[in-house]
């Protein structure tokens, strides 16, 4: 038998049906909406979890970089030597070599370059008024080695004016850059010999000035390499740190290799100038 429903009733369960549906799809609407608010909320997160690990990365390279080019020698001037800042043991010496490059300097480079010997070239000017001295200062700095600056003549700086001081620093400085590139971070005058306005035109250019712990080269009875290398070595001013003045001559070239040899056999390591405090 069938049951006829009045057409009221049919129209309301139609409505209610229609109504259901429409709630059930704000819903899903509502839902998805959440949803995606949601997958936004952890992204950022990630996002930024992944910008502080890049920040605490470069954070710790920056920190390893400074520790790294923090200085590990200070200049002592009451012997000229380079004392370690920290407690290290290690004992080392620090290589110089005055009048660069007059005619042995780039050999005695190749030299250091072959035995892993770090140093400091101190340069004169006029030996780098013809293209062969350019030639072999842009070498020497090719190899490695710091440049110094040691005056454009050589001159006693307590013998010439101002003026004339002012020239025989900054010219040099002027010159090295137009052929290495770079600027002399240290500077040594010839004889030792530094006055208040010298000091004065370090400061500003802001170089370190040295002169020296000892040496020997100079002196007639050492200008034979196997006398001058037996006093580098076995000398009773020898100590850590000591910063040992060479020339650019013969013997003094043709002492380096037991000059070398001879620090080694005693327990000593080479200085790094880019270690020294500026």
């Amino acid at each position: 038998m069938k049951i006829l429903l009045p057409l009221g009733v049919i129209l309301l369960l139609t409505a209610c049906s229609f109504q259901s549906q429409e709630i059930s799809s704000e819903e899903k609407e509502i839902e998805q909406e959440n949803e995606k608010a949601d997958n936004q909320s952890k992204q950022e997160e990630t996002s930024h979890g992944e910008d502080n690990n890049d920040n605490k990365n470069a954070e710790t390279i920056e920190e390893t970089n400074n520790k790294e080019n923090e200085p590990k020698y200070q200049l002592r001037e009451s012997d000229w030597s380079l004392q370690p800042v920290d407690d290290s043991e290690n004992r080392n010496v620090l290589i110089t070599i005055d009048d660069a490059p007059d005619s042995y300097s780039l050999e005695m480079a190749e030299m250091l370059k072959e035995e892993d010997v770090p140093a400091i070239f101190f340069v004169n000017g006029h030996f780098l008024q013809d293209e062969q001295g350019r030639e072999d200062l842009k070498a020497i700095h090719d190899l490695g080695f710091e440049i110094g600056n040691h005056t454009m003549n050589h001159v006693s700086l307590n013998t010439v004016t101002e003026q004339e001081t002012l020239k025989e620093i900054n010219d040099l400085n002027d010159l090295i850059e137009d052929i290495t590139g770079e600027r002399p971070a240290f500077f040594r005058a010839p004889f030792g010999i530094n006055t208040d306005h010298s000091k004065a035109i370090l400061k500003e250019e802001e170089m370190t000035w040295m002169n020296w712990t000892y040496g020997y080269d100079w002196e007639e009875e050492y200008m034979e390499a196997d006398s001058l290398a037996d006093i580098m070595v076995d000398t009773e001013l020898l100590t850590n740190g000591a910063n040992l003045l060479m020339h650019d001559r013969e013997w003094t070239k043709e002492a380096l290799p037991d000059i070398i040899e001879g620090f080694r056999e005693k327990g000593y390591g080479f200085i790094h100038p880019s270690d020294i405090e500026q």
